[in-house]
Formats: structure tokens, sequence, C-alpha cells
């Protein structure tokens, strides 16, 4: 059960945000969000990243002692204070405010894009319980992905990134499906086996990737199941749906495409495949990805059902 309040109040609260982000745009970003925040906040202590690792390291110390840990960054730096929040004895409510490219769990959320507003709705939001990843020693909040997805997102251009955003993702895997082959893979989901040829592996928590919705009505951050979509092969057209997430057609009659729910699941392949977690790709398969059932306590808009 979610629990409510008419404006939720806490002691102590961390803020982290990402030190990389432009000057202009994180003095807006902080200037637009603190005073909000501080109307429901008693102690707040802000820190700036200034290095990889170092929105873990933060979490690691810090988090025990705090009652809130606010995220204001994209999802890389979501998914990285998430690592260093998921082994504590003692975790802190967790709040995501946009700060980033594509913000995609905040989208899972419905949290408000619009900084000024998505600091209201936390300040006075809910805290939910929400699932987890767990992948081998790390943690995903939204999704882990073996073969195009980790490929196209090892082949986006920085500069490319930087002028078209989003769209950058598409563009990449554009590039990258014409360099790449169907993979082998045997998957263990719940003890049911399963082997095959594919292009990519996708095993979701969140409802969106690239600020586009999955598309099943099944996706759940709360129910203790991932979504695993296996895309078996893909041309052209397929691949634009499948980029933007937005198929038009029904995905259970799609060949092309495989999809199962599981909480328990083993991907190996014969050779290690670079895995992307959260946009993030620093690990390998084999992995196994287990679904920790709430184990955060995260804060939404009160107004949802």
């Amino acid at each position: 059960m979610s629990r409510k309040w008419s404006r939720v109040r806490y002691k102590s609260a961390l803020l982290i945000y990402n030190g990389n982000a432009g000057q202009k745009d994180i003095e807006h970003l902080i200037g637009a969000s603190v005073p909000i925040l501080l109307s429901g906040i008693q102690n707040l202590s802000i820190h700036k990243t200034n290095r990889p690792g170092h929105a873990r390291e933060l979490c690691k110390i810090h988090g025990p002692h705090v009652d809130l840990v606010i995220i204001l960054g994209g999802d890389g730096t979501v998914h990285e204070c998430i690592n260093g929040l998921a082994n504590l004895d003692k975790r802190p409510v967790i709040g995501i405010l946009p700060g980033g490219t594509c913000n995609d769990f905040t989208r899972t959320l419905q949290i408000n894009q619009d900084i000024r507003r998505a600091s209201e709705e936390i300040i006075n939001g809910e805290e939910v319980p929400v699932d987890v990843l767990k992948v081998d020693d790390q943690f995903s909040l939204n999704f882990w992905g073996v073969g195009l997805i980790a490929e196209a997102s090892l082949n986006i251009e920085q500069t490319e990134k930087d002028r078209f955003g989003k769209i950058s993702y598409l563009l990449s895997a554009f590039r990258t499906l014409r360099e790449m082959d169907l993979f082998e893979y045997e998957l263990d989901i719940d003890g049911e086996k399963i082997t095959g040829e594919a292009l990519m592996i996708l095993v979701s928590n969140g409802e969106f990737i690239g600020t586009n919705s999955l598309p099943f009505q099944s996706v759940k951050y709360d129910d203790g199941l991932a979504e695993i979509l296996i895309v078996n092969n893909i041309n052209l057209s397929l691949l634009k749906e499948i980029s933007t997430l937005n198929l038009t057609q029904d995905i259970q009659s799609c060949k092309e495409i495989d999809h199962y729910r599981g909480r328990s699941i083993t991907v190996l392949t014969p050779k290690d495949m670079d895995a992307d977690m959260d946009g993030e790709v620093y690990m390998k398969t084999p992995s196994q990805i287990t679904v920790l059932k709430h184990h955060f306590s995260i804060l939404r808009p009160q107004y949802q059902n």
C-alpha cells in the first residue's frame, strides 16, 4: 500500500546532480528545483558529481544517514545512484527529477518533464514500492539489454547526442544494424529453457526506453516480474518501430519478436557480449537477472490511481 500526505515532510535529504551537465542548464535546474524542495525538507545537502562513479559513492556514504535521496540528472546518474543505494541495510526514499536526455524512469512514474512541476510533484508526492533488476552483483532500475541495443549505445557519437538528443539512439541503431549478425543464446526464464538466434534481447522493469513506451500493457514496476523481449530478426521498417518502441502490429502475432515474463532470467551466449543497463554499457554476458520485488520506495505524483 502506498502512503499519501497533503505534503511530504523529510528531516534530512541529499540532492545529487550531474556535474557534467552544461553550466547554464544546471544553474537553471538547481535554481528552479531547490526552493520548491526546501518547502518540504528541513535539512537539504546538495552534492555535485565530478567524476564517473561519484554518484554511487555519494549514495553509499550519505544514503544511510538521510531520509530522502533526490536524483537530479539523466538515466546514467539514476543508474549510478541506484547502485549506490541498493545494498544499504537502511535505504532512504528516492525522488527522481528529470535532468538528462531521455529521463525514462521519470516517465514511467508519470513525473512531469518540466523541472518546477516535477519538483512540486515530488515534494508533495506519495511513496510507492518499486522493483529493481539485480544483474549479477549490479542493479538496473529500467532495463538490461544485449545485442542491438548495447551495440547502438556503444556506437552513439557524443556530438550527435548533443545535437539530436534521443534521435541519436535511432541513428546509431541504423548504423549498427548494417554490421550486426544474429547471435546464439540460451535463456532460462523461471526454469523454462529457450534457445535460438536473435539480434536483441531486452529485459525491462520500466515502461519507457528512449522516451517511448514499451508495447506491452503488462509492464509494471511493482509486480515482481520483468518483461523479456527477444527480437529474432529485423528489417529497416521494424527497426524503426523497435527503436521508437511504437509497434503498429500486435506484438503477439509478430514472428520476429517473442515476449515472455519472469522473475529469474539467466542469459548465456557462446562468447561474452556487451550488456546495456539503463544506457550504461560496462557488463558482459553470461548474466543472471533477478527481480527484487519492492526493493525501493520512490516518490511519484499523488494524483495517480
